[in-house]
């Protein structure tokens, strides 16, 4: 028999359903569904078969030196046993076995899980590869076609990555959790990409904290042309700084009443359309849709699993020859959407594709594969394939065309400045409206022109501090850092959410997040930067390229971490001390209704959560809160005090979250029922009720 391994179930049905044109009948392999034809079995896993771990005997964290972590035995544990038992069953009666898994690191390493099993049953069944890059009837009958090996480098790359963010994942958050007495739910998270990811937030917030802002004045006016046209002017330098020197500008334009157009240049500005979408920039343009980047690949692989766009992991920026664009433009000939500008695009005599600066053998760019209709689809999913069908049409277009204008007008001697734009061609703009094509409307000038002035205005203002980086914003630089990889860095980026070291978007660091950067940088600068990273990337890519062996790199690894501890334990006393801000800094809830200040969740010295005010001990208002459970800060603002947000709490076990409302109104529904009155004067910092 002839065993096809798919990396879920969706995706198994639909390999069976292409190779076999629909003839496929289900079965069971255990409890594992599977798809029969032609001597031929289609069975799907659920993602990886087994996780990394420690032996049971250093689970302990108050007993176990984390240090020994970094030489403990790794072990394999199952995360399914059905998907285990159904894999030794397929080995017992497999003649050939192809693995079917996504072509990427992850993918190569499930598909090699999966062979691992099987050869200890059967070490002399044959295997081989499909890859592909788009779930089509093409691309499936294609790959089945041309099947080739096993790819254990690509895989092994995979592995060790798994086993160094293990290693240092664990070893480093036990190390700091344990220093500042934070165990359980509370746990401080340290991990090799993490931290380099979050001190970037960190240093710039602490940016943000450190402007001053500075004045300075903008003078603008309106002026009318002599056919009676209003146009609007500013002066040259855009900011005048000193405010004395601004009023003076002002008296001299204003007594003089009108001016002469001493210069206007045109120019003829061409806008290139945009290159094809690799997943960082796919995940920025979805971003400035207002999906986060773990909602857009989560729609993104749905798509892909529908077979509806090609695989949405990869860093390919050119479209490869061998991708036939023609047919891929054709199929939307008659989409009720996007058929009126294909049609216009069709009459092309050649389809010239924009192309970007990285080019990879494994995955094309993301592109449409299949067409679909809006009414069949959710609305975020119709707005991601939507996205995805206008990037790729407008790769295929040409180039928007612009005209610029520049105007002067010489008043009392002072210099005002006029910019117009007028779009000449649209080009790919027609199809791509997520790039502003705003035009600045302007009269038509001529020099020695006299313009009189109709409206006159100085307007004081204050420079603005750095802004926060946005998560798709900050996902770009982890790529330009070499921090994580097209698959990882949006989990990471969710992990520091989830783990309420940043809330909001653009991601703005809590004080939890800020002490223990501090503590980092100053004990264990080596985790904070993203140069250790990139070498075990590099060494990672060494690997995949058979250049190196998963131990070497992984033992590399483990004497770039006993450096880190030999700094950390010398200094154990410093970070401990230090992370006590740590301790106290939490997620903002919300202003104190009583002095104003921001509240956040904080947790006293005896391990005891509840809302407190930044402002203590000057304000000593605060709020119980469960012991337990991650707690979400939701963007609902409560009816009853609006300065407050409400709360949800996660626990394990819960399918939903509880949904814990107003923090000031369910300590007040307490109050009640306990007959307590309402004085936050006898309540302890903690929240708790003093006797």
């Amino acid at each position: 028999m002839h065993y096809i391994i798919a990396e879920k179930g969706t995706t198994a049905k639909k390999i069976a359903a292409i190779l076999s044109e629909g003839k496929a009948k289900e079965r069971k392999i255990g409890s594992v569904n599977a798809h029969e034809f032609d001597e031929k079995v289609v069975a799907g896993l659920s993602g990886h078969v087994f996780r990394l771990d420690f032996p049971t005997t250093y689970n302990n964290w108050s007993r176990i030196n984390p240090e020994k972590l970094i030489d403990a035995k790794i072990v394999h544990i199952a995360l399914k046993k059905t998907i285990v038992k159904a894999l030794e069953q397929i080995a017992k009666n497999a003649d050939a076995v192809t693995i079917a898994t996504d072509y990427d690191r992850e993918g190569e390493l499930i598909g090699v899980e999966a062979l691992r099993i099987i050869k200890k049953t059967n070490p002399d069944v044959n295997v081989d590869r499909m890859r592909y890059s788009a779930i089509t009837e093409k691309d499936i009958k294609d790959s089945f076609a041309t099947r080739s090996e096993v790819d254990y480098s690509l895989a092994s790359s995979a592995e060790a990555r798994g086993i160094i963010d293990l290693i240092w994942g664990a070893a480093l958050t036990r190390f700091i959790s344990l220093s500042a007495n934070r165990l359980g739910e509370e746990f401080l998270s340290v991990g090799r990409v993490q931290s380099p990811t979050l001190a970037l937030l960190v240093d710039k917030e602490k940016e943000i904290r450190k402007f001053v802002p500075r004045k300075y004045w903008e003078l603008d006016a309106k002026l009318k042309t002599e056919k009676g046209e209003i146009f609007e002017v500013r002066y040259k330098t855009g900011k005048i700084w000193d405010e004395e020197e601004a009023e003076g500008i002002k008296s001299r334009i204003e007594a003089a009443h009108e001016g002469t157009v001493c210069a206007v240049k045109m120019r003829s500005r061409t806008e290139k359309p945009p290159t094809p979408f690799d997943t960082t920039s796919f995940i920025r343009a979805a971003s400035n849709m207002g999906y986060t980047p773990k909602r857009a690949m989560n729609i993104a692989e749905g798509l892909y699993l529908q077979g509806l766009i090609s695989y949405h992991r990869t860093d390919n920026t050119t479209y490869p020859d061998t991708l036939d664009l023609k047919a891929l433009v054709n199929l939307f000939h008659e989409h009720e959407e996007f058929g009126d500008y294909v049609r216009l695009l069709s009459k092309k005599k050649r389809l010239k594709p924009t192309a970007g600066k990285k080019k990879t053998t494994d995955h094309p760019p993301i592109h449409p594969v299949s067409t679909a209709s809006q009414g069949k689809m959710g609305k975020p999913e119709w707005k991601i394939y939507e996205l995805v069908v206008r990037r790729f049409l407008a790769t295929l277009s040409d180039a928007a065309k612009w005209e610029d204008t520049d105007v002067k007008v010489d008043i009392a001697g002072e210099i005002l400045e006029a910019k117009g734009r007028r779009l000449k061609s649209e080009g790919f703009l027609a199809i791509y409206p997520y790039q502003k094509k705003e035009e600045v409307p302007i009269p038509e000038l001529k020099e020695g022109e006299k313009a009189q002035i109709v409206q006159i205005e100085l307007v004081g203002k204050e420079t603005k501090p750095p802004k926060r980086i946005s998560q798709a914003g900050l996902i770009k630089k982890m790529e330009e850092l070499g921090l994580g990889t097209k698959s990882t860095r949006h989990e990471i980026v969710g992990k520091l959410y989830e783990r309420a070291y940043v809330e909001d978007n653009p991601a703005k660091p809590t004080e939890k997040a800020i002490a223990l950067i501090d503590s980092l940088e100053k004990y264990a600068t080596l985790i904070t930067k993203p140069e250790m990273t990139q070498k075990l990337e590099m060494e990672m890519d060494d690997i995949k390229e058979g250049k190196r062996a998963k131990k070497d790199v992984a033992d590399d690894s483990r004497n770039m971490l006993r450096g880190v501890f030999k700094e950390m334990t010398l200094n154990k006393g410093e970070i401990a001390k230090s992370l006590k801000d740590a301790m106290r800094g939490g997620m903002t809830v919300g202003t104190c209704p009583e002095c104003g200040s921001g509240l956040f969740l904080a947790t006293s010295q005896r391990g005891k959560r509840f809302v407190g005010c930044q402002n203590y001990p000057t304000c000593d208002f605060s709020l119980p809160m469960p012991k337990s459970g991650r707690v979400v800060v939701t963007t609902d603002t409560c009816d009853k005090h609006p300065s407050l947000f409400k709360l949800k709490i996660m626990k394990k076990g819960m399918k939903r979250p509880w949904d814990f409302g107003c923090p000031y109104c369910n300590f007040l529904q307490w109050k009640e029922k306990s007959g307590e009155r309402d004085n936050n004067q006898n309540r302890n910092c903690d929240g708790t009720i003093q006797k």
